[in-house]
């Protein structure tokens, strides 16, 4: 009967200390800018899939990835009140029968021949509506935070499993915070 508790003590220490992928990508520029529509965000991800992953894609399993973006105005007398929270999310996909790519990005489909130029379309986010022109105050502080990363709970149950216990599955950028210092919106 002690044996079972000595195995599960065992495990969580394995996983507690398991190596996490030192090089999951990272995010190299980010700007929220004025536009037409309001203020658009643009950034460039750099990240790589790794054999694990290509495999995986290779064999017909669908990746998920999130870009999520959140601005924030601080407030001393209370919790920061939150001024945009937006997600998009990718879906990379191969088929077989046609040899393409396929990557959908919210409701929009493109398809590609080999899976770098797909993996560069989503490396790069350009002209993402972040909020309206009324939204921020030209002048005011804001703190924005920005993430992208693969999505193993979109994973067939069985993938999700070895997720949780092989590093090879995840990319993740973390999220890299910025202070935020709004232009006037460009009239229109």
């Amino acid at each position: 009967m002690a044996e079972f508790p000595r195995r599960l003590l065992l495990l969580i220490a394995f996983l507690a200390f398991m190596p996490a992928n030192a090089d999951d990508g990272h995010i190299t520029r980010v700007e929220i800018v004025p536009a037409e529509e309001g203020y658009v965000l643009n950034a460039d991800f750099d990240f790589e899939l790794n054999p694990r992953l290509t495999d995986a894609l290779a064999h017909g399993l669908a990746l998920h990835f999130i870009a999520e973006l959140r601005v924030e105005r601080p407030r001393w007398y209370w919790f920061n009140k939150t001024m945009s929270n937006r997600r998009v999310e990718y879906r990379l996909s191969y088929h077989a029968i046609t040899r393409r790519y396929r990557l959908t990005i919210g409701s929009l489909h493109q398809s590609f021949e080999k899976l770098k130029d797909a993996v560069r379309t989503m490396q790069h986010i350009r002209h993402w509506h972040v909020a309206s022109a009324e939204t921020f105050t030209p002048g005011v502080q804001y703190e924005a935070e920005l993430r992208f990363f693969h999505d193993t709970s979109q994973l067939p149950k069985l993938f999700q499993l070895s997720a949780v216990t092989n590093g090879s599955w995840e990319i993740d950028t973390g999220w890299m915070e910025w202070v935020f210092l709004p232009a006037a919106a460009t009239p229109q």
